[in-house]
């Protein structure tokens, strides 16, 4: 062994020496003062590991580790491509661009053009289609599945129509049977937001597929509360390889050249290609034929990712028995609906929905405030309706979206609907006691 061997194998067993003594005890659970985070990082040596491994190379941008991310990735999923990104909202953001790509003729997403998709989600799902210039088309939502409302379909196409983009809610596949049909009815592009839904299983055309790889384009986000985390992070995979090449490009510059960082004239012709109006031979690496942006992660982040990887099933699994667990223990409570899977789908929940009924003698604020005067943490379906907010204010009166019905199941809720966390760090103490303390404002 070498004396640089040597002396990083030294850091890297100091380094699980360091994780054992600081990070892997947990701090004894007292209920009513310890903290139920709704979600959080879970993790062991492993990451801390990878990250310091990594960092010693001093690689920096992504290079070795993320490749390497990108391949298990890829088989993890079961899909051709996938490309590393620096979160969930820029993977949104690549895979919407992405079929924004003029070489897609007919197809190509042009500014005007219209893209199905639901209020009651997360803007980051939304903003891609707006800032591009293209018009969101708002679809209602269900209850208990919590997503959208596939007989509304048919009434939100017009001949505009080019794609449908949205995401599984908190880990429940939506109706991916209905709307991949309605899609290939159409000719229209599915892009899955599968941040929230990593490891969610789909029974599509009679076989089971994970979420994310049964549309055109999927995404994921590794943000900590997530399935898996990088810290930040994000990633965009599909089984098309003509989208998976303009998804590299958006995501790197907008560049015409496919070579990985550090390595030159993969193609055999840097000096020799002629491309729109440049002078023959221009540099290929500066042959640009996207409006592209920079949203690469570092290679640290894809060396947690891949530490991560090796968990993913188990965390999978715990994150379905912790919802078996709180689904059954609040079985028949007083004034609340529970979360039920879509047909023909094993989730893997990001979080456990609650939606409070209108004649319950009680509000879901006076509910989420009394639990969090309990220390749990509770969220709201994020945006509730998104064309309440803020956000939307500069375009009421202009025709920047389209809402062809109404948005009532999804301002229902807006005003009624929160949820509780189901991560692997969960202990069976903290779910009794998620459930105990619901049960007990639900039954007074």
């Amino acid at each position: 062994m070498s004396r640089k061997e040597e002396l990083k194998q030294q850091i890297l067993n100091l380094t699980r020496e360091y994780y054992k003594e600081v990070h892997e005890v947990k701090p004894e659970f007292v209920p009513g003062k310890t903290h139920v985070n709704y979600g959080g990082r879970y993790y062991d040596a492993e990451e801390m590991v990878n990250l310091v491994d990594s960092s010693l190379d001093f690689w920096l941008t992504a290079g070795p580790w993320a490749r390497k991310f990108e391949t298990r990735f890829a088989k993890w999923l079961g899909v051709k491509h996938c490309s590393l990104v620096n979160s969930g909202s820029s993977a949104n953001l690549v895979a919407f661009f992405a079929l924004t790509a003029q070489e897609l003729g007919d197809r190509q997403i042009k500014r005007g053009d219209e893209v199905i998709t639901v209020a009651a989600g997360f803007p980051t799902t939304v903003a891609p289609i707006v800032q591009y210039g293209a018009v969101p088309v708002f679809v209602d939502m269900n209850i208990p599945e919590y997503n959208i409302d596939v007989s509304k379909l048919e009434a939100a196409y017009s001949p505009k129509c080019k794609a449908v983009m949205i995401a599984h809610s908190l880990g429940n596949p939506y109706n991916l049977q209905a709307v991949v049909d309605f899609c290939r009815k159409h000719n229209l592009w599915l892009v899955e937001d599968n941040c929230d839904a990593l490891g969610s299983e789909y029974l599509i055309d009679g076989e089971w597929k994970k979420t994310g790889t049964i549309g055109d384009i999927g995404t994921s986000s590794f943000y900590p509360p997530h399935h898996m985390t990088m810290g930040e992070g994000g990633a965009v995979y599909t089984n098309n390889d003509e989208l998976d090449k303009y998804v590299k490009s958006f995501r790197d510059w907008g560049r015409e050249c496919w070579c990985v960082g550090g390595v030159d004239n993969t193609c055999g012709k840097r000096f020799t290609g002629q491309f729109g109006q440049l002078p023959v031979g221009y540099d290929h690496k500066y042959v640009y034929s996207h409006l592209g942006f920079n949203l690469k992660a570092t290679d640290m982040q894809a060396a947690i990712g891949c530490a991560q990887l090796e968990k993913l099933d188990t965390i999978v699994e715990r994150r379905r028995e912790n919802f078996k667990i709180l689904r059954k223990g609040l079985e028949g409570t007083k004034g609340l609906i529970l979360p039920e899977p879509q047909k023909n789908s094993n989730p893997s929940w990001f979080g456990f929905l609650i939606t409070v009924k209108e004649d319950a003698g009680f509000t879901r604020n006076d509910l989420t405030t009394y639990l969090e005067s309990k220390k749990i943490q509770t969220r709201n379906l994020f945006a509730g309706n998104l064309i309440k907010h803020p956000a939307f204010e500069q375009y009421r009166e202009n025709v920047d979206y389209r809402v062809p019905g109404s948005l009532e199941v999804s301002d229902f809720i807006m005003g009624h609907t929160f949820w509780i966390g189901v991560y692997p760090g969960m202990t069976e103490e903290k779910l009794q006691y998620m459930i105990d303390s619901i049960k007990e404002f639900c039954n007074r």
